[in-house]
């Protein structure tokens, strides 16, 4: 009977934790399944104020560090900074 509590016990115990670690976030699957979600409509975004337009260089600075958008995206980007 002690060795059916303890069990029972390990079981009730474990089951949450086990539930939980298959619920936590992981890593993109690959650059090209991460760009589909992201987009590339920042490319040449102009902000409304001029803190909009920090959030998004450094948005921007993100995504061409890590290669989700091609050289040329990036330099795109670039090309209209006004500020």
């Amino acid at each position: 009977m002690k060795r059916q509590k303890a069990l029972t016990h390990s079981a009730l115990t474990m089951m949450p934790a086990l539930l939980l670690a298959g619920c936590g976030t992981s890593g993109s699957a690959s650059v090209s399944g991460l760009r589909e979600v992201v987009g590339t409509e920042l490319v040449s975004a102009r902000g409304a104020t001029p803190a909009d337009q920090r959030r998004i260089h450094r948005t921007v600075v993100g995504l061409c560090a890590a290669s989700v958008w091609t050289r040329a995206e990036c330099a795109r980007h670039g090309e209209r900074d006004d500020d």
